[in-house]
């Protein structure tokens, strides 16, 4: 398991203050612009308005993670995007927060898991159940990874797991989701543990254990964003 190498690089995203609001914001998105608002502690919420193209292109370069500097006519803010708001119907962001951060205090963020590598104990029969997708860290702003890489390869046996403890120690950030906390694991084939049982019942003569039932989960724990509640919220939000 390693992290992955990300190359910190400074990401300006050019801004313009908006004066129009909710219903008027049809009008921005018409000349290709997206509304947002920049918000943060001790700082004045500012309402603002980015290239839709190039917001496009930096979340996907950054995601929730990256620090992205807001350039308006007077300054250069440094934030991180929190959330966005899309249309129920097309996917297409309707509107985007950003959080003012501080380069020099510590925050927490949820970084996401990218799982790499082949489980032998896959080739063997196992299920591999994925328990969570990302773990929650601290750090400063600009050494939040954009994520952290889960290698499966250790898995070899049924009954196998990788917790969070298992990740290795960075300097850079620290990791405050439970240690204990089971990240991946291996589970029994269903219809092998099944067949399993059949047989033993039908030779009681027999006396050998019975295997543990299958460990049935799902395959990824990402959340799903409730679109049609955040593009209800947009016009109250600005």
């Amino acid at each position: 398991m390693k992290k992955a190498h990300v190359e910190k690089k400074k990401t300006v995203l050019d801004a313009k203050l908006r004066t129009v609001f909710g219903k008027k914001n049809k009008n921005l998105r018409k000349e290709g612009l997206l509304p947002a608002n920049i918000y943060g502690t001790h700082f004045p919420s500012q309402a603002i308005a980015v290239n839709y193209i190039e917001f496009k292109r930096t979340f996907r370069a950054v995601g929730e993670t990256g620090v992205v500097y807001i350039k308006t006519e007077k300054e250069e803010i440094p934030t991180l995007i929190t959330s966005l708001q899309r249309d129920p119907l097309e996917g297409l962001v309707l509107h985007a927060d950003f959080r003012k951060v501080d380069l020099s205090i510590k925050i927490e963020a949820e970084v996401p898991l990218m799982f790499v590598g082949i489980a032998p104990a896959a080739n063997a029969g196992g299920v591999i159940l994925t328990q969570s997708d990302k773990v929650t860290v601290e750090a400063l702003p600009q050494d939040i990874p954009n994520h952290i890489e889960i290698d499966l390869s250790g898995l070899k046996d049924i009954g196998a797991e990788i917790k969070v403890s298992d990740i290795p120690v960075d300097a850079t950030y620290t990791i405050k989701t439970d240690a204990d906390k089971v990240l991946v694991s291996v589970a029994a084939h269903k219809e092998e543990s099944v067949i399993a049982e059949t047989t033993a019942a039908a030779t009681p003569e027999v006396l050998t254990a019975k295997p543990d039932a299958a460990v049935e989960g799902e395959a990824g724990a990402t959340a799903a964003v409730e679109e049609k509640k955040e593009a209800k919220k947009e016009a109250k939000k600005e």
